[in-house]
């Protein structure tokens, strides 16, 4: 897909769009049509012993309160009456997973789509209904959800229309084919159901095939500077820094959807980080290593190109890395950046966030113990602790798909950068367990980096900060507060999409759409109700703010790569295939 680059200014996009009200109701209706978002922290992960715990709890509760049980189990037995004597209602069918015909028109499967939802109903009543404490009864609908989602009809051959017509139309090959693609999951993606065809793309040809060249590399990171798209170019360079859980090419996707190339259409010198997949002989490396290896990038960046300072990008633990570095300049007075993107990312699990449900003192000894003895945290472990936060999109789904349809999975792009995971090293996710679980960064002096106290309020450099409303691995509340850690400026933009898309925003999208609000208050919904909506990318909004803290234009450079960093390899370089 190729899109066009808008030249509209965001100032005036954004007065055209300035209705206060229209875009708290925009929020509210996206808000509303997603569901809630419980989940484990994926650096803690979700236990066995945690969920049988909540199961406990759950069963305590039914001994404990037999009024309310009773109550529910009534208010079932009435619903399941009303579903055979057939005046129960008509069943909702906003769930995707009942969007085929048959739900409505077949009375037997709207009888089972009624039965489901009126269980569905009575055991959500009887959580919400109890009298455990907030946090107990956050973690039972959790448990309750996860279960509800598993016993789902649609997951079953006869409860799923799509799959029974599938079988009769192919006389049972795709059940066949299911049972190869189950066998294939189990010996291969440890019993998960995959989510994309792995066999499809290839790194530096499909994704990650902007031209450049690799023109620094150490121990931990080697450094891409890319090819000019355009005669003139900014005089400040940008570099982006990805998530050390990730590999860096879900800002160089495929042509259309790819940051970089978004960016060197925009004139802009461009510099991207990939970080070496660690193994277990990198056990130590911490936040102090990753930091003094962005020090030398930035000072390769200098030579290369002659700015005394850069722009910085960031997503996810990339930006908590990006906020360390920066905290570290401010301390020793040091002016290597001059403004900052952070994406999606949140510094510490405030008392309202549902990230950390099942982030206990002993869940996070059992984490940080079981890094300590593998020496990393493996980037598969990460993956379906995401995926188990999301089971309908992110398992259920490919559940039908791959075994009752018998389908092979999907060719896309993010998905495979998705299943393309890393490692964390011990130490730095010893860390993160510690910054995100203390707040360490929102404490002046509690975080140390290379020897120096942290202290985000002396972070004064211009910052732009983005959110995703419907994101459910940094709530976009939590992304707010976070900030608010830091000095200077600060533009906040909630985009309308989730952790990912939000990400991946290229303009031409008609359905895309984010908040701006000027107003500096405390309350993220405060600052939700006075927000204006406007109908576009933020990447659009973002390159004009970048512009204006880029430098000014002058010829673009006739080599990559500098007399003393001179290119070393082609891109995407060779940290970003090592498994």
């Amino acid at each position: 897909m190729t899109t066009a680059v808008s030249t509209k200014t965001p100032a005036k996009t954004t007065k055209k769009a300035k209705k206060p009200a229209a875009g708290a109701a925009a929020a509210a209706a996206i808000v509303n049509d997603v569901p809630a978002m419980t989940g484990p922290n994926p650096f803690v992960g979700l236990r066995p012993e945690d969920m049988v715990s909540t199961a406990q709890q759950i069963g305590a509760q039914c001994v404990q309160e037999p009024t309310l049980l009773l109550q529910q189990q009534t208010k079932l037995a009435q619903d399941l009456f009303a579903v055979v004597d057939g005046s129960a209602p008509p069943p909702c069918t906003r769930d995707r997973r009942f969007g085929d015909p048959a739900w409505q028109d077949n009375p037997i499967y709207r009888m089972a789509l009624q039965g489901y939802q009126a269980w569905r109903d009575a055991l959500t009543g009887f959580v919400t209904g109890s009298v455990m404490d907030g946090r107990s009864k956050e973690r039972a609908q959790y448990f309750t959800d996860l279960l509800i989602d598993a016993v789902a009809p649609t997951n079953t051959l006869l409860g799923n229309p799509a799959a029974l017509r599938k079988t009769f139309e192919s006389g049972g090959l795709n059940l066949v084919s299911g049972l190869v693609n189950l066998l294939t999951d189990t010996l291969t993606n440890q019993g998960m159901p995959s989510q994309v065809d792995k066999s499809a793309f290839r790194i530096g040809k499909d994704l990650a095939a902007t031209p450049g060249a690799v023109v620094f590399r150490n121990d931990v990171l080697e450094l891409i500077q890319y090819t000019p798209a355009t005669a003139n170019v900014h005089a400040r360079p940008q570099l982006i820094v990805p998530p050390q859980v990730n590999k860096f090419y879900v800002f160089d996707l495929s042509q259309g959807k790819s940051m970089v190339e978004y960016l060197l259409r925009n004139e802009m010198q461009v510099f991207m980080v990939s970080w070496r997949n660690p193994t277990s002989l990198h056990r130590d490396w911490n936040l102090d290593t990753y930091v003094g290896a962005l020090i030398e990038a930035i000072h390769a960046i200098r030579d290369i190109t002659g700015s005394p300072d850069v722009n910085l990008h960031g997503a996810c633990s990339g930006a908590m890395t990006m906020s360390a570095l920066m905290g570290y300049c401010a301390a020793r007075g040091e002016k290597l950046v001059h403004s900052a993107t952070l994406m999606v990312s949140v510094f510490g699990l405030d008392s309202q966030s549902q990230l950390g449900l099942f982030a206990t003192p002993e869940a996070i000894d059992a984490a940080r113990q079981g890094s300590q003895a593998r020496g990393v945290l493996d980037g598969g472990e990460l993956g379906r602790v995401f995926a188990w936060m999301r089971p309908n999109d992110l398992v259920w789904n490919y559940w039908v798909n791959n075994y009752l349809l018998g389908k092979a999975p999907p060719a896309f792009d993010i998905l495979y950068w998705n299943n393309d995971t890393t490692r964390l090293p011990a130490g730095l996710h010893g860390q993160l367990l510690d910054m995100l679980t203390l707040n360490q960064f929102s404490t002046p002096g509690a975080l140390r980096v290379l020897g120096e106290p942290i202290d985000l309020s002396a972070v004064d450099c211009d910052k732009y900060v983005l959110a995703g409303m419907t994101d459910h691995i940094t709530p976009w509340k939590g992304v707010y507060r976070s900030v608010r850690a830091f000095g200077g400026n600060t533009e906040f933009v909630l985009s309308s999409s989730g952790h990912v898309q939000s990400l991946i925003n290229p303009p031409g999208n008609a359905k895309a759409k984010f908040f701006l609000n000027d107003a500096q208050t405390a309350d993220p919904e405060a600052w939700l109700e006075g927000a204006a909506v406007t109908p576009s990318s933020w990447w659009e909004h973002w390159s004009e703010w970048l512009k204006a803290r880029s430098g000014p234009l002058g010829a673009a450079p006739s080599r990559l790569g500098s007399d003393r960093h001179a290119p070393c390899a082609d891109a995407p370089g060779r940290y970003v295939t090592e498994a």
